[in-house]
């Protein structure tokens, strides 16, 4: 598939590698890149044959350096209203596979709520976090303000949050914004290698594992919590991964041992 803003590809393994690609403007985010994302991952869903899915940038300086400025200074009230970036956002958060997010440089912004969308994210050690946005006199509307205390706690993410900081690779790392540190040629390779004990398990396990987590993650309540593990669990309980998985599992306990 080509794209104007970003390159999209998958392997043989089934891992899709989507790079942000405006390494001139350090990889910010615009209505293009908006466009494009909507579509590689509407391409992505419907694909059986994509098992996990990594985010990465191209240029080795930014990640994603936040909002294209010169767009978003002209942006008003109806546009907020869209949620343009917030819509992508959450698709990205619910992508029915596990997401990694491989990340070298300058992560701010709407790059850092980009990568919070992810279920795990790898560091270079030249990256920086931070939501710099109440500088430009607005917030970190497309997510941060919750995924961000979710994941680093209130307490991280107020100072972030309400001041600005930009913080190293290594206070992201100790705070639980980041879940490892390599070095920046390494992130995608450390990102596969990442997802290979995911990829090992049943597919559709996994999938519905991660469904069930965004539905408590997005606040439901504990009987609908009960009600969607059960409908689940029955799901899985008739499919055909279940049985060839257990089958295996019972003839290799019940194989005589060699003496």
């Amino acid at each position: 598939m080509s794209y104007e803003t970003i390159l999209a590809d998958v392997d043989d393994d089934g891992v899709a590698l989507i790079t942000l690609n405006r390494p001139d403007v350090r990889n910010a985010i615009n209505k293009q890149m908006v466009d494009d994302l909507h579509d590689v991952l509407g391409a992505y869903e419907a694909r059986d044959d994509v098992k996990a899915l990594i985010l990465t940038s191209a240029g080795g300086k930014a990640f994603m350096s936040g909002a294209d400025i010169a767009e978003l200074r002209e942006r008003r009230k109806e546009d907020a209203l869209k949620g343009i970036n917030s819509t992508l956002f959450s698709r990205l958060e619910r992508f029915p596979r596990p997401t990694v997010a491989a990340i070298v440089g300058w992560c701010l912004g709407g790059g850092c709520e980009l990568s919070l969308c992810c279920d795990f994210r790898i560091a270079g050690t030249s990256s920086n976090f931070g939501q710099p946005e109440v500088g430009l006199g607005i917030m970190a509307a497309a997510g941060g303000t919750r995924r961000l205390p979710a994941l680093v706690g209130l307490a991280h993410a107020r100072r972030l949050l309400f001041s600005g900081a930009i913080i190293d690779v290594e206070e992201a790392e100790r705070i639980g914004l980041v879940d490892q540190v390599v070095e920046d040629d390494q992130v995608v390779h450390a990102a596969r290698e990442w997802l290979e004990p995911i990829r090992k398990q049943a597919p559709e396990a996994v999938k519905q594992t991660k469904r069930a987590l965004q539905t408590w993650l997005h606040g439901a309540s504990e009987e609908e919590l009960m009600a969607l593990d059960n409908e689940i669990q029955s799901e899985l309980f008739e499919h055909p991964d279940k049985f060839a998985r257990m089958d295996a599992f019972l003839a290799k306990r019940q194989r005589p041992k060699s003496s």
